[in-house]
């Protein structure tokens, strides 16, 4: 039986190097190949006949929602599974990609063993069925993956920030990216962050075109270095930007122990045009 191959359609260097990194690891009998936007993948995709698309919405040149509507009207990819791997996961950005025929939806940021479980429900019995090239290889993965199927999704554990406006160790400390922009404490600058299994709310402290640092109490579930990271920043009253990144670094806001806040900084890596010009104009104002 011939291997199954899957593409992955990221504009973000990172985000394709953890999707590749999760089927190689759970899957090794799946062949990867990647592209950096429904362009490329286009290309791809009509010389080379995938068994799964794993693609995500916003990227320059081509969307995914673009990318997904050319697919289903390709008769080699009617069919196909097509799975969007995005931040956008409000209801009506999931209902116009339902109606473009998307297959399934996973959000941004996901953990390893969400991405698993996509890709199973996915292939199904194509995955069972295919060779494996390591020991355990699939079957592994669909033990690993049984209690994420079965079990309800994890809810993300978001708490409010109190007390942010009377700290002023909130107020000081380093930078991030060599921006430094010491300002008070306001709705304005209070941006969700969201993990794979939690989300957090915090203080905006610097940001950067490259990288954005933030508070939060220490009360609150926090992430481990290199985790994916979505943060939602307001733009205006109608528009709120949603940044993918990672996290580069986790440190307490003073030397104490008892430090009753923690400092992170989460690096970019999305390279949207559109993304860039928002994130700009969000920089200017927090200036």
């Amino acid at each position: 039986m011939a291997q199954l191959k899957v593409l992955v359609v990221d504009d973000a260097s990172f985000v394709r190097d953890l999707v590749k990194r999760t089927i190689r690891n759970s899957f090794p009998s799946l062949t990867v190949e990647e592209a950096i936007n429904g362009k490329k993948a286009q290309s791809l995709m009509t010389r080379v006949a995938y068994d799964l698309i794993l693609c995500d919405w916003e990227m320059p040149e081509m969307s995914g929602l673009e990318l997904l509507r050319w697919a289903r009207q390709q008769d080699a990819y009617k069919k196909t599974p097509f799975v969007m791997v995005t931040s956008r996961g409000d209801r009506g950005h999931v209902m116009e990609a339902v109606q473009e025929g998307v297959t399934d939806y996973l959000g941004k940021p996901f953990s390893p063993e969400q991405m698993s479980a996509k890709i199973i429900k996915a292939l199904g019995k194509k995955l069972r069925g295919a060779p494996s090239s390591a020991p355990g290889g699939v079957q592994d993965a669909f033990k690993q993956s049984a209690a994420l199927l079965t079990s309800a999704p994890v809810r993300a554990a978001t708490k409010a920030v109190n007390g942010l406006n009377d700290s002023a160790a909130l107020l000081t400390g380093g930078n991030a990216g060599g921006a430094d922009a010491s300002v008070n404490v306001s709705t304005k600058t209070i941006a969700e962050v969201r993990f794979a299994n939690s989300a957090l709310k915090a203080v905006i402290k610097a940001i950067s075109l490259t990288e954005v640092k933030v508070i939060a109490r220490r009360e609150q579930l926090f992430p481990g270095i290199l985790d994916s990271a979505v943060i939602d920043i307001e733009l205006d009253e109608n528009n709120v930007a949603r940044l993918n990144g990672y996290v580069h670094q986790l440190q307490a806001v003073d030397k104490r122990v008892d430090s009753d806040f923690v400092s992170i900084v989460i690096r970019f890596v999305d390279e949207d045009p559109q993304k860039l010009e928002h994130l700009s104009k969000f920089i200017a104002r927090f200036k």
